[in-house]
């Protein structure tokens, strides 16, 4: 019981996670199919507290050029139905488990059933979204790259700092 309930844990911990990377690669994608006079980055700039961390919005302050910015909205464009469906998928995954009672006789069945093909969508949602982080990659210069590799350090470095204040928090109460 204990290991399933591990793996049921780390599954949906993963999914939120993923969701939520999927959500911004959703929201990214929606945003550049919109135009802009101003010289704002592929993600059109901040749409909420959730929008303004992402790895897509390190992107504007890369001062890509117009080609550049082109290259990586038909990236997003052609890998937003895949995400999408792979997002739809997960979603109608866990609401099979949402809508089953605990109280029924077949629930851990289900549970492990709903864990597994989850487990499974994850995984592809996570191979398809480091496909287009290879291809955006690939679309920037040396130059950016490494800017990109010093941004994505420093957002690394606020999290950690701002989970470590989160959780310093609670003890001094």
């Amino acid at each position: 019981m204990r290991s399933i309930r591990n793996m049921l844990t780390a599954t949906l911990l993963t999914t939120g996670a993923v969701m939520t990377a999927a959500a911004g690669l959703s929201v990214a994608s929606a945003q550049t199919t919109t135009t802009t006079t101003t010289p704002t980055g592929p993600t059109g700039g901040h749409h909420g507290w959730h929008h303004r961390h992402g790895p897509w919005h390190l992107l504007s302050k890369l001062g890509l050029s117009d080609a550049q910015k082109t290259q990586v909205k038909s990236i997003m464009t052609a890998a937003k139905p895949e995400m999408q469906s792979l997002h739809q998928q997960m979603r109608t995954n866990m609401e099979k488990l949402q809508q089953t009672q605990p109280s029924s006789a077949n629930y851990s069945t289900i549970a492990s059933q709903v864990s597994q093909t989850h487990g499974s969508l994850a995984a592809q949602m996570l191979t398809q979204q480091a496909n287009v982080r290879a291809q955006i990659y690939k679309v920037l210069t040396p130059a950016q790259q490494t800017q990109l590799a010093t941004l994505q350090a420093q957002m690394a470095a606020r999290r950690q700092s701002h989970e470590a204040g989160a959780q310093a928090a609670p003890a001094a109460q």
